[in-house]
């Protein structure tokens, strides 16, 4: 489980070996043997002794900011990388080999965004005869089909002789995926276009903290492997920046894409979940960070089957990242 302190004044103590969250309600008392993460954002208080176990029980502690991402991180001395992962993982970037990975994720990324707009097609809101009416809607899969095609197909030495033209055609493919499923959703939630920091609508401010909660669980992942997270492969140029993660998430985005459109055809979310700035700034409030962030928790807690391989979405995350670090070793 993930412990998330996102409330002004809420607190984390530590009694009789066992964590204490001080809020508005009460006291809660959670074992630290069945926490892997404490996600703490602005106005929430940590104390030493809470520190102290969490780096005991190796719990890796984050810092949010108002947007879920994670600004820094208190993790156990256990963690980190060891050279010979660290030096295999730089050989592995500037060799041809990163061409095909980076390849395989943008390729999966996409495939994946095509089969969560064909599930949403049969959701209770959009009508059966949905595809024969919606003609664009069948192009924007088309199109996503043949940038498929033109990603599998460039070929260069280096992630640097093919880099801008994946990044184009990365960057297309999703500006339709998003008309695309924007269409799919009820009217209260469409949007005109992705909006990442800040959001103009409800929709994108949700999905930007529900991947703010992604690049930690994946940039924890990495770390607890022994990969370094800052050394990227496709994404290089951001400075300070765990910029590996930017490539890795993007095999994981669509679960937390799924998870805001199924909040959105229960029509769950509404104004009391946000509040809007002068400029139209959207920003997600208490009750909106709360009742996301246990429907992301919940889905990634569902047990499915990758690779024959049965185990939480979560899990199957710190597979992926330990199957990487073998990855490099064996290069």
């Amino acid at each position: 489980m993930e412990i998330f302190l996102n409330n002004y004044g809420t607190s984390l103590h530590v009694d009789n070996q066992q964590f204490v969250i001080i809020h508005s309600d009460g006291k809660q008392y959670v074992d630290p043997s069945k926490v892997k993460v404490i996600n703490i954002s602005k106005g929430a208080r940590i104390t030493s002794d809470a520190v102290m176990l969490a780096i005991e029980k190796e719990i890796d502690i984050l810092f949010l900011d108002n947007t879920g991402n994670p600004k820094g991180r208190i993790w156990s001395v256990n963690y980190g990388s060891i050279s010979t992962i660290r030096q295999k993982q730089i050989d592995f970037i500037y060799s041809a080999k990163a061409i095909s990975w980076i390849k395989e994720i943008l390729i999966e990324k996409i495939k994946n965004q095509i089969a969560l707009l064909y599930s949403l097609i049969s959701k209770e809101s959009v009508d059966e005869s949905f595809l024969q009416t919606n003609p664009n809607f069948v192009k924007t899969i088309k199109s996503l089909k043949d940038y498929i095609g033109k990603i599998e197909h460039t070929n260069g030495e280096t992630i640097s002789d093919i880099a801008p033209r994946l990044r184009g055609w990365e960057g297309i493919a999703s500006k339709k995926y998003f008309e695309a499923l924007s269409i799919l959703l009820p009217s209260e939630y469409r949007f005109e276009s992705r909006s990442q920091h800040p959001a103009y609508d409800m929709f994108n401010c949700m999905l930007n903290y529900g991947y703010g909660i992604l690049y930690g669980k994946i940039e924890s992942a990495l770390i607890k492997a022994g990969i370094d997270p800052y050394l990227g492969v496709f994404h290089r140029e951001n400075y300070n920046r765990p910029v590996l993660v930017f490539d890795i998430i993007e095999r994981f985005r669509h679960w937390v894409d799924y998870v805001v459109c199924d909040l959105c055809f229960q029509h769950a979310p509404n104004e009391d979940w946000f509040s809007i700035q002068e400029n139209g700034i959207y920003w997600l409030e208490s009750l909106g960070k709360r009742i996301l962030i246990q429907s992301i928790n919940d889905y990634f807690n569902e047990v499915i089957s990758i690779d024959n391989i049965e185990r939480t979405r979560s899990t199957h995350i710190n597979i992926y990242a330990q199957q990487l670090a073998q990855f490099f070793l064996n290069q």
